[in-house]
């Protein structure tokens, strides 16, 4: 005859709740570990990356300009300004596609726009 093993609160058998129990401690200890290599992954790109091999050898390159000729070349870049600058441009075209006039409102939003582009831009210009 069989024994019958002794039944929990849920009414499973305890060897499958201590089963399901270490399933889950596996599954946890599983999502912790992918979840610390993907922090790793993201912390550290450069050493995933791996380093470098070098190529083939290049021709010598002239020497280089010195740094404060290319820094007066070139203005500063502003991303946070560039990303405003698509944004506004986007708004306006959405507002001039827009297929009602909404009392004046959309022509002045319009107009709006067009000077706060115009700001930005001599943002963008400055260093």
């Amino acid at each position: 005859m069989r024994t019958r093993l002794p039944r929990s609160v849920s009414g499973h058998d305890v060897r499958t709740e201590i089963l399901e129990e270490d399933r889950m401690r596996k599954i946890g200890f599983l999502s912790l570990l992918t979840m610390a290599s993907l922090l790793l992954t993201v912390a550290f790109p450069v050493a995933a990356a791996g380093p470098k091999t070098p190529g083939a050898p290049t021709a010598p390159v002239a020497a280089p300009a010195p740094l404060a000729l290319i820094a007066a070349a070139m203005p500063e870049r502003h991303p946070h300004i560039d990303e405003a600058l698509e944004s506004m441009r986007s708004a306006k075209h959405q507002l001039e596609i827009a297929e009602h006039d909404f009392q004046g409102h959309r022509a002045k939003a319009i107009a709006h726009l067009d000077r706060a582009i115009h700001e930005a831009e001599i943002c963008m210009s400055m260093r």
